[in-house]
């Protein structure tokens, strides 16, 4: 486990989550630890800009590729990610003003 997935940096998406992992509310606190940890790992394997160097790395391409369904703790974790990510999120506001009370309000100079 000390092999697998070793990184120099930290991983960081701030398009999706400008403030962290930890704070968006969608992971737990151990999913948000180890996408920080060893997300450039993940990502670097499933774009095939790094080669698998042990049977857990082999194991998580595998899972990348399709060939199998997440079994790990990281690869459900990494699967977590990339769903989030690729799928729109729907903001729904609520407003105050409604549309014939607006007349009135421009109308009441």
């Amino acid at each position: 486990m000390a092999e697998s997935f070793s990184v120099e940096r930290r991983f960081f998406d701030d398009k999706n989550y400008p403030r962290g992992f930890a704070r968006h509310g969608d992971y737990t606190i151990r999913e948000s630890q180890a996408l920080e940890q060893y997300g450039q790992a993940f990502k670097a394997l499933e774009l095939g800009e790094r080669k698998p160097k042990t049977d857990e790395e082999k194991a998580f391409v595998a899972f990348c590729k399709g060939e199998r369904q997440p079994e790990t703790f990281f690869e459900k974790t990494w699967n977590k990610y990339r769903t989030h990510i690729s799928t729109t999120k729907r903001v729904y506001t609520l407003s105050g003003v409604v549309g014939d009370n607006l007349d009135e309000m421009t109308n009441a100079d």
